[in-house]
């Protein structure tokens, strides 16, 4: 085996590569730390009067999402909210989304 291909096999995890399931695992248990941690520190950061926990709250919720399919949804349900919250603010009419066909 060449340098190049060893090099390109340990960078490269397709579905051939020996331990495409260990990394799937081992990334999977990577972002929902990550995650979680962000997610965690932005509740008790909403909680304390020290800063706005919200921003940490979605970029938890955005790392999450990337692997989680719950976060996805909670993700795209916290975006509706604050878009409504941010259209009740400016006096812009709210959306109807009990029409929407991708729910």
């Amino acid at each position: 085996m060449s340098p190049a291909v060893a090099i390109r096999s340990l960078l490269v995890f397709d579905k051939k590569h020996p331990f495409y399931g260990s990394y799937r695992m081992a990334k999977r248990i990577a972002i929902g730390i990550v995650g979680g941690t962000i997610v965690i520190a932005g509740i008790i950061l909403a909680v304390m009067p020290i800063l706005p926990g919200w921003p940490a709250i979605f970029i938890g919720l955005g790392i999450l999402s990337l692997e989680f399919a719950w976060a996805r949804i909670w993700l795209k349900k916290a975006k509706e909210k604050a878009e409504d919250v941010g259209r009740s603010i400016s006096g812009k009419p709210a959306i109807d989304r009990s029409k929407s066909s991708d729910s």
